[in-house]
């Protein structure tokens, strides 16, 4: 089965993406690697920052790797680049 969610991207993220947000289909359960590689798919430009990115399913951070993650349609996930500041 699948479900719609609203996919965000943060800074550096959104800079190589080209969009802020954007719907995506994807399977309700699936890891959060195979989470990761679809998105990277669709903008092969954030592998630049695939070690270093973070991923949030509903304003909770997700470790990228073989945990499975359930989704529902409407869940935001975020895809949080590295942050620097002083």
């Amino acid at each position: 089965m699948t479900c719609e969610v609203v996919v965000l991207y943060f800074a550096k993220s959104s800079e190589l993406a080209g969009v802020r947000s954007e719907n995506l289909i994807l399977p309700q359960e699936l890891t959060s690697k195979d989470l990761w590689e679809k998105i990277a798919a669709l903008h092969p430009r954030l592998c630049a920052i695939k070690d270093h990115v973070l991923l949030a399913v509903r304003q909770e951070y997700v470790t990228i790797g073989d945990d499975i993650i359930t989704l529902r349609s409407g869940d935001e996930v975020a895809v949080i680049p590295p942050i620097s500041g002083g």
